[in-house]
Formats: structure tokens, sequence, C-alpha cells
């Protein structure tokens, strides 16, 4: 189970990271059922991204995989194409990560929307960097 207090450190040290680069992210923080624990929009954030950090971090609870790499079954030609308009819709790019307790079972996942691909995934290890369990 993730709790509150783990989900509050993984909300900071995101934070953290994107004040230290300069990007204003959302990021959010879901249970192992897909259901928001905790959210963080920072001042600046794109307003659009809210609803991207929520999908990229669903993406990734819900296929125990980080987001991106959901991108391989649902391209053009992948054994699945559309799947990302399953699950009222999936974020399958870079920036949502699944957190795993020490037996690998998920507890979570964090997904970050706000920056360039690559500053959203950069956020998002350093969310996931503090995880503990």
């Amino acid at each position: 189970m993730l709790s509150a207090r783990q989900a509050q450190h993984l909300l900071t040290a995101g934070e953290e990271r994107a004040a230290r680069i300069g990007v204003p992210v959302n990021i959010a923080v879901l249970d192992a059922g897909a259901h928001l624990k905790a959210f963080l929009r920072m001042d600046g954030a794109v307003l659009g991204s809210i609803d991207i950090a929520l999908k990229k971090a669903r993406t990734a609870v819900l296929f125990g995989a980080a987001s991106e790499a959901v991108w391989e079954y649902c391209k053009p030609g992948a054994p699945a194409p559309g799947l990302e308009l399953s699950n009222d819709g999936l974020a399958p790019f870079a920036g949502g990560i699944p957190l795993k307790d020490r037996n690998g079972a998920i507890v979570g996942a964090v997904g970050v929307s706000g920056g360039a691909v690559p500053q959203d995934l950069e956020i998002a290890q350093a969310a996931v960097a503090v995880f503990y369990f």
C-alpha cells in the first residue's frame, strides 16, 4: 500500500527537481487502483497538462510499465493500434512511472506533465528515486 506520507514525499522530490530545472509542472500520484493519492500543480503549470499528468500515471499503473512503453503496442502497425483510446484515454509517452514494492508488486504510479517530454521524464524519475517501501 502506498501511504499518504510516501505520496507527499514523491511530490516534494518532483517539485524540487522541476524547480531546479525551471519547469512548472503538474505531478500526480495514484495508488494501485489508479485512484488519486496526491497531486501538485506548481505555480505557472499549464492547466491543460493536469489531465495529461493524471493519464500518464494511470497508463503506468494500469499497464505496470513506464507510460512510454505502451506506445509500442498502440502505434500504427503495432499489435493494438488505438489502445490509447481505451480506459478513458491513455497517455503513451514519457512521464508516467509505476511504483513497485520490494516484491515487484505495483503499489501506484507517478505522472508528470507541463514541460517537454524529456523534462517530464526527468522530474518523474527524480520523484520515483525517493520512493521507499
